[in-house]
């Protein structure tokens, strides 16, 4: 054990967290996303029973975000004409604002090109998360002390 990290932080992610630079971009996926087939050339860390809001907000404790674009957060989009409900995504606002207190870090993705751009990210987490369009792409930034 360590001081500091968040308990939900398995040594594997903390492992990859680490060896991620600047730029590197790792993807959350929820229970429904594709993270085998996507992370096929990725690493994918399995954090399966845990939801992607929690996972969120132990990363952003020790991953900082990338002040060098404008979005450093990516959402999946929902599909033109799907109905489901997201309210998942203020969720990870108000989780983001604690972290990031640029206007609005968060970007969306179209489906089929966030899963694009999932497979170029480092790593890949599979979560056990039930919400909906959960997913969500974090570029890493550089830890200025």
């Amino acid at each position: 054990m360590l001081k500091g990290i968040p308990a939900i932080i398995s040594p594997e992610l903390l492992r990859v967290l680490c060896e991620m630079g600047h730029g590197d971009r790792i993807c959350i996926g929820d229970g429904n996303f594709p993270a085998e087939s996507v992370g096929r050339d990725a690493i994918v860390v399995r954090c399966d029973g845990h939801g992607v809001a929690e996972l969120l907000d132990a990363i952003l404790k020790v991953f900082p975000l990338d002040t060098y674009v404008p979005q450093p957060v990516s959402l999946m989009e929902k599909v033109p004409g799907d109905t489901v409900e997201t309210p998942i995504w203020d969720t990870y606002r108000q989780i983001i604002a604690k972290y990031d207190s640029r206007p609005d870090p968060v970007g969306f993705i179209e489906r089929f090109a966030f899963y694009d751009a999932a497979r170029t990210c480092y790593a890949v987490v599979a979560t056990g998360e039930r919400a909906l369009y959960a997913n969500v792409i974090l570029q890493k930034g550089v830890v200025v002390e």
